[in-house]
């Protein structure tokens, strides 16, 4: 790891993760001059993270690559409150268990990008503060320093009310709590920037403002690009569903073909964003063309797959796919399901089967699959959608190939 003079800002801004900065040049010269602490917030809605927060931890990274400290803070208690921004429905509750059953599984992730010790990376979580408030002590202490009017002025909460959908008051203090945050991680940790999505701004900028009037202190806020696809589509969003970091609910595989179907358009700043090659291996790999992009989009699968999943799962990914697609191999490292050999027997419906391999959602979409073509068994596109799979479609490698397009395969096995 290299010294503070390593220019923070910099590197974020030449690979492409800056948006919006509070007072630029008075952080970029602290930044320069000293080591700064920064955050950034990860709600436990769900029992893992997905890539639209890989955007957030790759910031930690680099934060931490150019010798400053990050803080990754676990939201165990705003997600009891859950946040409004971008959001156009309330959050379901979730129970303390669940939030906590989910904190412990999003934690592992962090490991991965992060150097955690004494003197490392700190990995916080803000029921620490706020699950022991004491209500009206924080209305007079924290409240009284927000207008309500000011609130109501922030997209998080204009929009809801514009489209006329509810918002509840358990929601409309969400920001306050964020606010708060910040105060209480610069009180225990000296931590003086805030980092977050571009939604987030007005969130952080109400930090800064608390902790100017509570702790009479400058504090930060750097905000990155909302990230879509070239044709527009949300990061994290594929057809059969969200894209999880966790290796048990999307695997190595599955993940490393996530990034190798990138867009054309997409390839040169996705590398810049999700790995960690110099630019000028970037700036090589965007320069090709044609056919020979391919070759730049399977070294942004397997760079991307290695620092989540470890370098060995990465190129096995690679290797399953080469041999899946340049052999045509039933490799036996692809993704697989089991299916009672006694129901196989009896007959599985190939709707069913492609519902339960998780290439589609629903027998609808199989039905649409199959009338566009898309859906294959042992390699032979599916016409009809009353086939039944059984024990006689096992051909000798002794598991049934599902496939939806070129790219998805999954393995149906036979279990006792």
């Amino acid at each position: 790891m290299s010294d503070y003079k390593s220019d923070f800002l910099n590197v974020l801004a030449s690979r492409g993760f800056i948006h919006q900065v509070s007072e630029p040049a008075v952080l970029d010269d602290l930044a320069r001059t000293q080591r700064i602490t920064a955050y950034i917030g990860f709600d436990c809605t769900a029992p893992s993270l997905h890539v639209g927060s890989l955007l957030q931890i790759m910031m930690l990274y680099w934060l931490q690559q150019t010798g400053h400290r990050p803080i990754a803070l676990m939201g165990g208690g705003t997600t009891r409150v859950g946040d409004p921004s971008g959001k156009d429905e309330s959050r379901k509750i979730l129970s303390d268990e669940d939030i906590d059953a989910n904190l412990a599984r999003i934690k592992a992730v962090f490991s991965r990008f992060l150097t955690f010790g004494d003197d490392g990376a700190i990995m916080s979580n803000n029921a620490e503060w706020l699950n022991a408030l004491k209500y009206i002590d924080f209305l007079r202490d924290v409240g009284r320093h927000f207008s309500v009017n000011r609130m109501l002025s922030f997209d998080s909460v204009k929009l809801r009310l514009d489209r006329q959908q509810e918002l509840s008051f358990l929601e409309f203090n969400y920001m306050i709590l964020q606010a708060y945050d910040f105060v209480e991680l610069s009180r225990r940790h000296g931590c003086v920037l805030q980092m977050g999505g571009s939604d987030q701004w007005g969130n952080i900028v109400n930090g800064i403002d608390l902790g100017r009037r509570m702790l009479n202190t400058q504090l930060f806020a750097l905000t990155s690009p909302l990230i879509t696809t070239s044709s527009g589509a949300k990061m994290g969003k594929t057809a059969a569903g969200a894209v999880w970091l966790d290796a048990d609910m999307v695997s190595p595989y599955d993940y490393w073909q996530y990034w190798r179907n990138t867009e054309d358009a997409d390839v040169a700043r996705f590398l810049k964003l999700f790995t960690i090659l110099p630019l000028e291996e970037v700036e090589r790999l965007a320069a090709l063309e044609a056919q020979e992009l391919n070759e730049a989009k399977k070294i942004l699968a397997t760079e991307a797959t290695a620092l989540l999943h470890g370098r060995q799962e990465a190129d096995k990914a690679a290797e399953t796919a080469r041999r899946t697609f340049e052999e045509g191999e039933v490799a036996e490292t692809l993704p697989s399901i089991e299916v009672p050999r006694a129901e196989l027997a009896a007959g599985l419906g190939v709707l069913k089967a492609f519902v339960l391999a998780g290439l589609v959602t629903s027998t609808s979409e199989a039905r649409r699959q199959i009338q566009a073509g898309g859906l294959r068994v042992n390699d032979a596109a599916v016409s009809d959608e009353r086939m039944v799979l059984t024990l006689a479609d096992l051909p000798a490698a002794g598991v049934i190939k599902l496939s939806r397009g070129r790219k998805r395969h999954v393995l149906l096995k036979p279990a006792p």
